[in-house]
């Protein structure tokens, strides 16, 4: 299991300190919650404050956008040059001419389905794609509790991925604890994406440590 803290649960005031940290810790990936306000109420972070979280870590960005205008937040974003950049497929008009701009700057393009999403609506997309992360609590706040029905959406989402391409990471996001997280590995699970279990535990690394199954 790959681990991923999210940062929108990092000390803000000190958050060169909290991503040298998980970083320290050995996580794999540092993943990037980005916000609108439109697509999600609440709004996050842009490229002045993501740039200095790619200068103070050691480990690849994964980059998750919840946004209208995806064009626009990937445009913004890629010179930053992150693993993965993601967007959520309710969004997205032409999902599949925004996958193939992400991959032609050189960047791994990824899909986001929110609670609701079938994973199915990925069918004819899944080819083009190196990862689809899975959220498992509404998008939009660090600290929720993680949604039961995300489980089997995820055994779902894998069949139809070995059928299509076995080399698609899969991805969850929301309420990730070291209670979940077996279960989470058995159903599928690559790449886990961690924020408030992380950050708020007294030791980072026995923390990352409980996720990496």
């Amino acid at each position: 299991m790959l681990v991923a803290p999210s940062v929108l649960s990092a000390d803000f005031g000190n958050l060169e300190r909290d991503v040298q940290r998980i970083c320290d810790a050995g996580c794999d990936l540092v993943h990037v919650d980005v916000m609108d306000g439109h697509f999600v109420p609440n709004l996050t972070i842009g490229p002045v404050v993501v740039s200095a979280i790619a200068a103070a870590a050691t480990k690849p960005l994964d980059i998750h956008l919840m946004v209208e205008n995806n064009t626009f937040f990937v445009e913004l974003f890629a010179p930053l040059k992150p693993e993965f950049i993601s967007f959520h497929l309710e969004e997205e008009k032409h999902p599949h001419r925004l996958i193939q701009k992400i991959r032609s700057l050189g960047i791994r393009p990824a899909i986001v389905l929110n609670p609701h999403t079938r994973p199915e609506t990925l069918e004819y997309l899944l080819e083009d794609l190196d990862m689809v992360l899975v959220m498992s609590v509404n998008p939009g706040f660090g600290g929720q509790h993680f949604i039961p029905n995300a489980v089997e959406k995820i055994k779902r989402l894998k069949i139809l991925r070995d059928a299509i391409n076995p080399d698609c990471l899969i991805e969850i996001d929301g309420g990730v604890n070291e209670n979940n997280i077996i279960m989470l590995r058995d159903a599928g699970v690559d790449i886990c994406v961690s924020g408030s279990y992380l950050f708020n535990h007294t030791n980072i690394q026995h923390a990352i440590d409980t996720l990496r199954v």
